[in-house]
């Protein structure tokens, strides 16, 4: 069966669901592809005859997307299918969508992503999908004419139901009895509920979603602003009716359910987890156990915000894939998950939001093609991280071959139409400048930071021009390698001219600044030093906390490691006090907030306008706990974790800690624990792997033993230790 919509379909053949993917064919720019699922449905067919049909959902394509109005691609769902059945004797016989089919409505009064879905079980169409059912008043469908878009072939993991949480009693007492209960899942997730219900006929309720309770105890739902995330069921009576909504998702921890009386009785509640079927990849544990729960909540904001599309976030009117957090999370995301599929697809998006003057969206897909040009610095050049990052981890060059078009065109806009003497976003010529270093603590009401926003785009125009030059190298485009090269150059003399004293100092002297430049290598040796010094300095007076935003927070830690304030990286590390990492687990976070201030004890809640639980940007320290708390890094100049860095250093009050990461080439672990003035270490490295070791400041390696297969240790550029075996 090759299958796909515009909307959202579930088929059915012979009265079973086909497949186990959920909300396909996914989430595309519609005005240009859609994509088309196939399914082996040999098993599903019968000798005689068969019946075929399917429920379609109004989705991303006309459903409410973002806070805009409904019908942003269209006005109705659009199926189109054909199955093709290879008989014994070679011939095929195909059944496509036409004019002979026919449509109904059912049970599902509305359903919307955004807003919620509503079941009456009372208009249920009993075998409907079963040979032999009469389908009187059935009208014949509309045949809609092609619309001119590309079909093209799923290129990422679908999103699927996973895990599956019990849920016990309500919270309180509930008020009054029998009528209202709110429960607590215990864990923030994206996904909805399945409820199993004993009631009268035409006895109903409405599940309402939230992650946060008030106060009062009760559903904190002001950060959601226009979504109404409730679910509404009626009941067929009868027999026990288990109900899990087909067409919607909703970022939440808690439920309440108000029921129409008392005589509906749960039976079992469960909290269905929805995220993009990704394999986990990668794991991470130490010796502290905030830092552990810390990790914790950045996997499970990565698998709320990860469903299609690298969302912002799962719950309020928005749940867009916006171009900057997902550049910042994009390596972490690689060791926890293998996310080869996800952002291939999802730069295809990118490729396809992509403006005839090369400008990158803020979020792919496009939802409003009458949207600004620029997403600015920080945002649009996702089209270039993400896929140097996808290649550093998995080794795999098509995803730059794929996108080496769309990164030239956007590097000639900054040029053409966003910089003056190779400073980007400078103010003559790019009055918005971007979105800043987004939630940076430093500026006060506003929400961009103080960081100045040329600096910002000049910096990150500089790393641009890096990455493209090796990607271009790579891809054996030399004289483009040369040409990028020399561009960023040019576009480093000009940023130390505008933003660097002779003292050596920065302009904007704020934790950011330090940062871009120290991690994009903008500053000369003489001053590197110097802008170390007074990030740390600004660190310790700020009392060991964070002014960082978006884009300052993912590079701190190893910008101070780097530069041999490694204490300081792990007095941030570990602050539980606010703002910081830890502060939000201290007070019960079970994913990443959006902001380092969503709650505070003496402030409460955050303006609700913007004030999301569930926002994975900030997790990207899980990076920096992976290569530098455990110790595993993957070579940048050997792609696809052919050469392993081992390189543990410990700091804090942590005295152990390991990881594992399932590469491309097998798996790779380590753990370590500190013994008075020892480092215990355990290796693993896959069969035919080569791996260095870089034992941390006053520790020297000893005795290392090694598993089958060729393995290679190499310390401070010698072979220490090599086997090999030839037996398997």
């Amino acid at each position: 069966m090759y299958v796909t919509a515009l909307g959202l379909y579930e088929c059915e053949i012979n009265g079973q669901t086909v497949g186990r993917d959920v909300f396909t064919p996914g989430w595309t720019e519609y005005r240009k592809r859609v994509q088309v699922q196939t399914y082996d449905v040999t098993a599903l067919l019968r000798a005689g005859e068969n019946a075929w049909g399917a429920i379609l959902g109004d989705g991303w394509f006309c459903g409410h997307i973002s806070s805009k109005d409904r019908q942003g691609y269209g006005p109705q769902p659009v199926f189109l299918a054909q199955l093709e059945i290879t008989m014994p004797d070679g011939s095929v016989h195909r059944i496509v969508t036409d004019s002979s089919w026919k449509y109904s409505t059912g049970p599902i009064l509305e359903n919307d992503l955004i807003m919620g879905e509503s079941y009456d079980a009372r208009l249920e169409l009993e075998n409907w999908s079963l040979p032999g059912f009469r389908e009187e008043g059935w009208l014949p469908v509309v045949e809609e004419a092609a619309p001119q878009i590309i079909l093209t072939a799923s290129a990422s993991p679908p999103v699927r139901r996973q895990e599956v949480i019990r849920i016990n009693g309500p919270l309180g007492a509930g008020a009054p009895a029998g009528k209202r209960s709110i429960f607590d899942v215990g864990q923030n997730i994206a996904g909805r509920v399945c409820i199993t219900v004993r009631g009268p006929r035409g006895g109903h309720f409405h599940i309402r979603h939230a992650e946060m309770l008030d106060a009062h105890g009760e559903l904190y739902v002001d950060n959601l602003r226009s979504a109404r995330c409730t679910d509404k069921y009626t009941c067929k009576g009868g027999e026990e009716e288990t109900w899990e909504p087909r067409f919607t998702f909703h970022g939440f921890r808690y439920v309440e359910i108000v029921f129409s009386g008392p005589d509906i009785e749960i039976v079992k509640i469960e909290a269905v987890a929805l995220y993009s079927d990704m394999e986990q990849t990668g794991s991470f544990s130490c010796s502290q156990p905030l830092v552990n729960q810390l990790f914790q909540n950045i996997h499970w904001g990565m698998k709320g915000n990860f469903l299609e599309v690298p969302t912002d976030c799962p719950q309020r009117d928005e749940r867009l894939g916006w171009t900057g957090d997902a550049q910042v999370f994009v390596s972490t995301a690689g060791f926890l998950r293998d996310v080869r599929g996800f952002f291939t697809k999802w730069m295809l998006d990118v490729a396809d939001a992509q403006k005839p003057s090369g400008a990158i969206s803020s979020v792919a897909p496009q939802i409003d093609a009458r949207t600004g040009e620029d997403a600015g610095p920080g945002w649009s050049d996702a089209a270039i991280i993400c896929p140097w990052e996808i290649y550093r981890v998995y080794g795999d060059r098509r995803i730059l071959e794929q996108n080496y078009a769309t990164m030239q065109r956007f590097i000639e806009f900054l040029r053409d139409k966003r910089c003056r003497d190779h400073i980007r976003s400078h103010p003559s010529v790019d009055p918005w400048g971007g979105h800043g270093d987004w939630l940076a603590m430093d500026g006060g009401v506003d929400r961009e930071g103080s960081t100045p926003k040329d600096l910002i785009g000049t910096a990150y125009f500089a790393y641009d021009l890096e990455l493209l030059s090796r990607i271009a190298g790579i891809l054996g485009k030399t004289d483009d390698s040369i040409h990028y090269k020399a561009w960023r150059e040019e576009v480093v003399r000009a940023f130390r001219r505008r933003f660097v004293t002779e003292d050596g100092l920065l302009v904007g002297n704020n934790q950011t600044s330090h940062v871009l430049a120290l991690h994009f290598n903008l500053l000369p040796e003489v001053a590197r030093n110097i802008a170390a010094s007074e990030l740390a300095k600004n660190i310790q007076k700020r009392s060991y906390h964070l002014s960082t935003g978006f884009l300052g927070t993912p590079y701190i830690c190893r910008v101070l490691e780097d530069a041999g304030h490694l204490d300081v990286a792990y007095k941030l590390l570990e602050q539980e006090t606010f703002p910081s990492w830890l502060f939000p687990v201290k007070n019960g976070a079970t994913t990443i907030w959006e902001r380092w201030d969503s709650w505070t004890p003496d402030k409460g809640f955050q303006a609700a306008r913007m004030n999301s639980f569930n926002h994975y940007a900030y997790g990207a320290i899980g990076a920096w706990l992976v290569g530098t708390v455990a110790g595993i890094e993957l070579d940048a100049d050997q792609p696809g974790g052919s050469h392993i860095l081992f390189r543990p250093r410990p700091g804090g009050t942590i005295t152990q800690a390991e990881a594992s990461w399932h590469t491309v080439r097998g798996r790779v672990a380590i753990k370590w624990e500190k013994c008075n003035d020892r480092l215990n270490l355990a290796l693993t490295v896959p069969a035919f792997g080569c791996a260095t070791l870089l034992p941390p400041d006053g520790y020297v390696a000893g005795q290392l033993k090694f598993g089958p297969g060729r393995h290679e240790i190499v310390l401070n550029g010698e072979v220490l230790a090599q086997k090999i075996n030839r037996a398997s």
